[in-house]
């Protein structure tokens, strides 16, 4: 499988490359040249094999011969090694928990499986790699968790000063070793914006050999497919229709994901974009109209994106045809008001605890199945509701405990470098950094 540039189509290159590269020229954003299909009794038949097989099958076309079979059977279920339950809520209304993992967030998925494909592809590298992440809250822990004390990689991690959870900061700044924290004086875009600005930097390049592992990381995108098939393993034993899909949507590569899965033969009936306040893609499917904004600070943190990167790939998925992507997706906004208020009814009524980003797409499916009655979906349970205590606490007036596995963590100190959002302060720091290994 080759996978070309979507600002460059002449640019082509192999899994190993994309994923090392990240992006190509121009900022571009890696794409696969052709959508593997799934076979339909695979798909129907879901209950006949393991998740482990399932992880594998769902990855393999994507990576051909580039990793042995074994090294990929192997890397899939190290992906998957832990519980991913499609709990019930009410008649209607079901939650994907994606939280059971070691840093308690959905994206410990795709750190996963990058980390160990990264490791592989570079087991031979002489020369120290740097892998530059910009984060709104969970890809910095579980990035840095992935990555924590791999030989010969060191981690950088920017993220916006006081718009992540105690838990989050905590995740990405305590472990120390090779995992390096940012704390940019801006929000979401800004670290997003200087990334992608060192991965365009010839000085930097240079001297550094430089990867990312946020969603524009095939390596990163391409394995949250994975869920989306364990969840319909799920769903299939209890309910006879296609599920609608509801997903918090920030940075859009989670959706994307899905959407991504459904081309390639993923029964699903809709999807949901659920966003808070940052309402770009909202907007978009209402007026035709797709004008970024900035990002506006809310409870659901990890969604403050105001421009969000892998939208380009939901248009390429649909080929650009915007009524064929607006029969497939509906776009909801939701406030923080609304997000308080579905918390504590939520938890009032069917005794579940939502997180902040789980409430937004509770609020948003909900709105969805009352405008299209005899219906029924899942959302993404995408964090564990303890690293929102403040938010949570409010809302549905109970304590959250801190889970066990949490309590060394929060007692360590926190170890950050403050950068303003200029990109000359993170070339100073990378450069810095690299001559002092």
């Amino acid at each position: 499988m080759n996978y070309y540039n979507l600002k460059d189509e002449q640019e082509t290159v192999d899994f190993k490359t994309a994923t090392i590269k990240s992006q190509g020229h121009h900022k571009g954003l890696f794409f696969p040249e052709s959508i593997p299909q799934f076979d339909q009794d695979f798909i129907q038949n879901l209950h006949l094999y393991s998740n482990e097989e399932i992880a594998f099958r769902c990855m393999k076309d994507f990576i051909g011969d580039e990793i042995p079979e074994e090294v990929l059977k192997k890397i899939a279920a190290e992906t998957i090694s832990f519980d991913i339950p499609l709990k019930k809520i009410n008649d209607s209304i079901s939650v994907l928990e994606l939280f059971h993992g070691p840093t308690l967030a959905f994206k410990d998925v795709g750190a996963r499986f990058m980390s160990r494909c990264l490791s592989y592809f570079l087991k031979d590298q002489h020369k120290k790699v740097t892998v530059l992440v910009a984060t709104s809250g969970d890809t910095g822990g579980a990035v840095a968790h992935g990555f924590y004390n791999v030989p010969g990689i060191n981690v950088v991690i920017l993220y916006p000063k006081n718009r992540v959870s105690l838990v989050q900061e905590k995740q990405l700044t305590a472990l120390g070793g090779n995992i390096y924290a940012l704390e940019v004086d801006g929000n979401f875009d800004d670290c997003q914006r200087l990334v992608k600005q060192a991965f365009s930097d010839e000085g930097i390049n240079s001297e550094l050999f430089l990867t990312s592992a946020n969603s524009i990381n095939i390596a990163r995108w391409l394995p949250q497919q994975i869920y989306y098939l364990l969840a319909l393993k799920q769903w299939q034993q209890n309910e006879k229709t296609d599920p609608v899909i509801c997903v918090p949507s920030g940075n859009f590569g989670n959706i994307c994901a899905g959407l991504l899965a459904y081309f390639r033969g993923l029964s699903a009936e809709h999807f949901v974009a659920a966003c808070n306040e940052n309402d770009v893609v909202p907007d978009y499917l209402e007026t035709r109209q797709y004008h970024p904004k900035k990002a506006t600070a809310t409870l659901s943190n990890a969604m403050d994106v105001g421009d969000p990167s892998n939208f380009t790939r939901i248009m390429e998925l649909f080929e650009h045809q915007f009524e064929h992507l607006k029969t497939m997706i509906s776009g909801y906004s939701i406030d923080d008001q609304l997000t308080l208020q579905t918390i504590q009814e939520v938890y009032q009524k069917y005794g579940y605890v939502l997180d902040p980003h789980a409430a937004v797409a509770f609020a948003s499916l909900e709105q969805y199945l009352n405008e299209n009655p005899g219906k029924k979906g899942f959302i993404l349970g995408t964090a564990h509701p303890v690293k929102f205590p403040e938010a949570v606490e409010k809302a549905a007036s109970i304590q959250i405990e801190i889970p066990e596995e949490l309590n060394d963590l929060m007692k360590k100190d926190k170890k950050t470098v403050e950068i303003h959002a200029d990109f000359e302060e993170l070339k100073r720091f990378l450069l810095n950094k690299n001559q002092e290994q």
